[in-house]
């Protein structure tokens, strides 16, 4: 099972990892229909099957590049599809962790309906954006499976048993909950600052801000918080944004601001953890968080120095993948320290 899990873990990043590269190589669109391309299992690739596809599809040329990458995306998702089903069903036939292998195949599903609303609704952009906080939400409960599967819970039984035998004050177990307070604030500000850069990509804004820290000259009196969340207007295609440049400088400099805010509120919880956490294995992975924070604030800058080359920015999804799994394994390892503790 550990190892089933561990497989499916690396293959949701790979998926995520394709997602990105899909998306930032304007391949979203590469079969404009669903599951299949062009009306064929497979990318057309003989002139017989190419006339047809462009026959039922006159108005979407095939490029067989965009086509593929965007079929092997699906492929790949279809593959991490079958492995979550076969953990859902080990899980049900040892009766363990069924809720949250449940929660996993229910997830699956929505995330294939969001895929196929993707192209169906040909970008639409809030649709783009939940397509990618599906997949890592995917990954985040597989990587917390892993984490009830693992032995780490009984290490930190052994850990804390022994700070018990030393007599934890009140004191002591208030700075563990404190630490969790942190960690668990945390969460949902990172959450909010991967939707926003879900939602500065599918509305093609990553690039309209080409200086840092400032965004094209005078950008504070121009800025209007209120059209950040606008709904695009209605297109027939959303691929490369609707949206006027003015609104796309306004989400990008929503996702700036609140980068600052995450950045800082993950540091203050590192810095909890590095004071009060007395576990040598939860504070190397808060060692880890900052490390993965600082990169990923690097990668975030060097996108818009460098005008977004492609593999900077499927990096800074990536990027972005591992310090969200990196502060649910905190949460959750703290968490199982809290409940021994109290």
């Amino acid at each position: 099972m550990s190892k089933l899990l561990n497989l499916t873990i690396l293959l949701a990043f790979l998926v995520i990892a394709l997602g990105a590269y899909t998306r930032l190589t304007d391949a979203g669109l590469g079969c404009p229909d669903w599951p299949g391309c062009y009306g064929f299992n497979s990318v057309p690739a003989n002139a017989k099957d190419i006339a047809s596809a462009q026959l039922a599809y006159p108005d979407k040329p095939l490029h067989t590049e965009k086509a593929w990458n965007e079929m092997i995306h699906r492929y790949i998702a279809g593959l991490l599809g079958m492995l979550i089903l076969l953990i859902f069903i080990t899980c049900g036939k040892r009766k363990q962790h069924v809720p949250l292998a449940t929660l996993l195949v229910l997830l699956v599903l929505f995330q294939a309906a969001l895929g196929m609303w993707t192209v169906t609704m040909n970008l639409q952009p809030i649709i783009v954006m939940g397509h990618l906080l599906g997949g890592f939400s995917i990954l985040t409960l597989l990587v917390l499976l892993r984490l009830r599967l693992s032995n780490i819970k009984g290490t930190l039984i052994q850990a804390t048993q022994t700070l018990n035998n030393k007599v934890i004050l009140p004191t002591q177990r208030q700075r563990l909950m404190r630490i969790q307070l942190y960690c668990g604030i945390a969460l949902p500000i990172l959450i909010i600052q991967i939707a926003l850069g879900g939602w500065t990509s599918s509305n093609y804004a990553a690039i309209v801000c080409t200086e840092f820290p400032i965004c094209n000259g005078d950008w504070l009196s121009r800025f209007d918080f209120s059209d950040v969340f606008s709904l695009s207007p209605l297109a027939e295609t959303y691929q490369y944004g609707v949206r006027d440049t003015i609104a796309r400088m306004n989400i990008h400099i929503t996702h700036r601001i609140w980068a600052g805010v995450t950045f800082i509120f993950l540091l203050l919880t590192a810095y909890q953890l590095f004071k009060s956490q007395p576990e040598k294995k939860i504070r190397l992975t808060a060692k880890v968080l900052v490390i993965v924070l600082c990169v990923q604030v690097s990668l975030g800058v060097a996108n818009v120095f460098f005008q977004l080359p492609l593999s900077i920015a499927v990096a800074h999804n990536l990027v972005a993948a591992i310090l969200l799994i990196t502060l649910v394994t905190l949460l959750w390892l703290n968490q199982q320290q809290l409940q021994e503790v109290l």
